[in-house]
């Protein structure tokens, strides 16, 4: 009798266990397959591996693209779908499921639902087409697929990844992170705020992604200031090296028309960032206030909330997580309120609504689409003025000579009375904004004197150097817009201003810059360093003596080098997060023992000690870095691996250098911190960028399909 009952036990386990395998699969609601036939699609390889493709209409291009990213990093590719459809959770656990919990707090499947049949009919071509690419590649590659069910995808899957992850770039994901954990709200313009409204020290760690991943720099000189007469972009964004958020570069040419080079990110048809053959752009995060957050009067029921002098029903849903815990996924249930205002967290602390720049609209697929096919700035500024594009700056150069700087940003139209920097109330419509101010409202400035613009994810009123300010006053405060530097920011102004005519080598020494301005936050902090008494400590007083020797410049070539780069880390993170400085007596000690533990010397080769390392096999790097975290030459955020050395994952990643000459030909150069497949190991193009990343080289791009041809690259069909 116990045998048999212990038998239908381990049945009954065997049972539940296998039903826990498959319910997840099974329940998952996969759409039909788009309807879309290329007519014609070409990918050639060039040396790098890098990707051009080519087809008779921007679709067929969009088909290509799809499928040759899937040849590069399928994974990260299958990673940004699954959270497109609510299955993050089942592929990646409790980590993805958190992101599974925003999509369904945000209403991302709803929007897209919304306004997928009212997107233009060739942007949903262009997504239905790139839908279709990766679906080959799922049929040809079923050994690749992570997650039973996820393919096919469709062309609204794929806009559903815009619209989840384009509010994160202003740090929605943080506000909902402080919300749900009941911790302060770091808030653009003003103090932190508890979620009362009320004044807290800012010495917190902010929910979400680390605020240091935000970064860039970018550049433009005019031929005023060219020796050639030249019209000269640099794209210098600072990503992640690897994931969802890292630099892919590819190139497209279309029979429509569409010919463009540049990068994207996993799961966009189209480069966001680079130049066709009349002008280019590229971006840098800005930090307005596009956030409100409203404090809702619930009634007794916790079900309905006061709003105009009423009763309001408070939206309410119940959804199931599926998360993967060992080789089953379970279903978590959670639930999801959204008021008339937005989303909102229900927490042991009240009810907060949450309403933000571009809610609920996908719009910033045209846009990007729009951008890319513009031929002048006046279809440039047309594209930028539908304001699809929540937030991040925008540096402008075209073959006319033109150069500019946007702030970028679709600012609330709030009404003036209210704290906007605090927790409003959330009880009546007259604090309840409907509408974005207008793009000739944001801050810009076009063809300075000066003959250059720059951006270093500093205040905008400082675009163009003395002289070409923008005037603070003329915008309302409403707008929340940062009005601190960054050191990058204050040596591309020194660099600009000392450098007289600019040729391209002049251009390339100031993109490679590796030093820190004696001033701001940089200075302060040496002083206090060196003004520690550690006369009782010889190793300090070392550090000390080092320290005060040292040149400021993070080339690698004099003594102090290491030393300066861990010591400016902790402070330079802290002055971008607006956060106190910290303990300096607590970050010297920390150093000094972290450099004789693992290098025996306090004065260590600062390529030594910074690394760029990647991946394991034949084509394995490590290889020797310069830079910090706040220099122009970046190496941002590192990882302290096993052997004391820092490796490197953010920073410097695809960088991009445009001319135009005198006659308006365009020409291009560019290069990734690893190559062009950076998830396979077995590749040749897995690492071959590297050595030039590391020795401040570039590749040509091979903009020109008569070049690439010349150039003996490998032309083949999907």
């Amino acid at each position: 009798m116990l045998r048999r009952a212990v038998l239908g036990l381990l049945l009954l386990l065997a049972a539940a266990a296998l039903g826990l395998a498959l319910w997840e699969p099974l329940t998952a609601q996969a759409p039909a397959a788009p309807a879309f036939r290329p007519t014609d699609v070409q990918i050639a390889r060039d040396k790098f591996g890098v990707p051009h493709i080519f087809g008779k209409t921007d679709a067929d291009v969009a088909y290509g693209v799809a499928y040759a990213h899937a040849e590069d990093d399928f994974s990260t590719r299958q990673e940004v779908l699954a959270m497109t459809r609510g299955r993050a959770g089942a592929m990646l656990g409790e980590d993805g499921a958190k992101i599974d919990y925003v999509a369904e707090l945000l209403g991302v499947r709803a929007t897209t639902a919304r306004d997928w049949p009212r997107l233009p009919a060739d942007v949903r071509a262009l997504f239905t087409a790139y839908a279709a690419g990766l679906n080959h590649y799922a049929d040809k590659h079923p050994d690749e697929v992570r997650l039973s069910g996820l393919f096919p995808v469709t062309g609204e899957d794929v806009v559903a990844g815009f619209v989840l992850r384009s509010p994160f770039f202003f740090g929605l994901d943080s506000t909902i992170g402080s919300l749900a954990e009941g911790t302060p709200l770091a808030r653009e313009g003003g103090p932190a705020l508890d979620p009362k409204g009320q004044p807290v020290a800012r010495d917190l760690t902010p929910v979400g992604r680390d605020p240091d991943d935000n970064g860039s720099n970018a550049m433009a000189v005019a031929p005023s200031r060219s020796t050639d007469g030249a019209t000269r972009l640099v794209s210098n964004s600072h990503q992640p090296w690897t994931g969802g958020v890292a630099w892919y570069e590819l190139v497209v040419h279309s029979g429509e028309g569409w010919d463009f080079a540049g990068a994207n990110f996993p799961g966009s048809p189209y480069p966001f960032l680079g130049h066709n053959k009349y002008l280019g752009w590229t971006n840098t995060v800005n930090r307005p206030d596009l956030i409100d957050v409203y404090q809702l009067a619930l009634d007794d029921s916790g079900e309905n909330y006061r709003f105009d002098g009423k009763w309001v029903p408070l939206e309410t849903k119940r959804v199931w997580l599926r998360v993967k815990y060992g080789p089953f996924v379970l279903p978590v249930p959670r639930t999801v309120h959204r008021s008339v205002h937005g989303p909102v967290i229900v927490g042991a602390k009240g009810a907060f609504a949450i309403r933000y720049a571009g809610i609920d609209q996908a719009n910033m697929v045209t846009q990007y689409y729009r951008l890319n096919k513009a031929r002048d700035f006046a279809e440039w500024r047309a594209a930028m003025a539908g304001q699809g594009v929540p937030a991040t700056n925008f540096v402008y150069a075209d073959a006319r000579g033109n150069i500019g700087f946007f702030y970028n940003a679709m600012f609330p139209d709030r009404p003036a009375g209210y704290n906007w920097r605090g927790v409003l109330p959330g009880d009546t419509s007259a604090n309840l904004w409907t509408k974005a101010l207008p793009f000739d409202r944001v801050p810009a400035l076009v063809n300075p004197r000066s003959g250059y613009v720059m951006n270093a994810n500093n205040t905008p009123w400082v675009a163009a150097g003395p002289g070409d300010e923008l005037d603070a006053a003329a915008f309302s405060p409403l707008l929340g817009i940062e009005d601190d530097m960054t050191n990058r920011a204050s040596r591309l102004i020194e660099l600009f201003e000392a450098s007289g005519p600019i040729d391209e080598a002049r251009l390339k020494a100031i993109k490679y810059d590796t030093s820190y301005a004696k001033t701001g936050y940089a200075k302060a902090w040496i002083d206090r360093l060196l003004a520690l008494d550690v006369s009782g400590d010889p190793a300090l007083a070392e550090a000390q003596r080092l320290l005060r020797k040292w040149d400021w410049n993070l080339d690698g070539k004099g003594h102090g080098d290491a030393l300066a780069l861990m010591l400016l880390r902790p402070a330079g993170g802290r002055h971008y997060q607006r956060r106190p400085p910290p303990d300096p007596l607590t970050v010297l000690k920390q150093t000094v023992v972290h450099l004789q533990d693992h290098f025996a010397t306090l004065d260590p080769k600062l390529g030594t000690v910074l690394r760029l390392r990647h991946g394991e096999g034949p084509h394995r790097v490590d290889l020797p870095l310069d830079g910090g975290n706040d220099t122009i030459r970046a190496s941002t955020l590192w990882d302290v691996e096993p052997d004391g050395r820092l490796k490197v994952r953010h920073g410097d990643s695809f960088i991009l250098f445009v001319t135009w000459d005198r006659d308006g030909r365009v020409h291009s150069e560019s290069i990734q911190p690893f190559g062009a497949a950076t998830t396979r190991p077995d590749s040749p193009h897995y690492n071959d960028q590297a050595p030039l990343f590391v020795a401040h080289r570039l590749k040509p791009v091979l903009f020109d399909p008569a070049a690439l041809r010349a150039s003996g690259a490998r032309f083949y069909r999907p």
